[in-house]
């Protein structure tokens, strides 16, 4: 189960705060089954989507605007305690690679 707190992402049905499982997808989570593709998307391809940026990678200064979100919970058996902005590239990137687990922000 994993549990989502999104805050100002521009889509009122993301924000808030939400429940997420998968096998099968269900929750309060807005989209739960494309969620729970879009995640297991991620890891398949070796992107281990709750991983944070590392510290001293080289990310574009992009502002992707105020979209914050925190992921808790756990995820196929490991703990998940991740948060996400979009405030450089690195973190635009690493946000994109959960949608639609995590909002669509434009």
């Amino acid at each position: 189960m994993l549990r989502f707190t999104v805050r100002d992402s521009g889509d009122p049905a993301y924000d808030g705060t939400y429940e997420l499982r998968c096998r099968p997808a269900r929750g309060g989570h807005p989209a739960p089954l494309r969620a729970c593709g879009a995640l297991d998307r991620a890891e398949a391809e070796g992107k281990e989507p709750f991983r944070a940026v590392p510290s001293g990678a080289m990310c574009t200064m992009v502002d992707g605007g105020p979209a914050t979100a925190r992921v808790t919970g756990f995820w196929h058996g490991r703990a998940v305690d991740a948060d996400f902005s979009r405030h450089n590239g690195c973190e635009i990137d690493r946000w994109q690679a959960l949608v639609p687990a995590l909002p669509r922000v434009r």
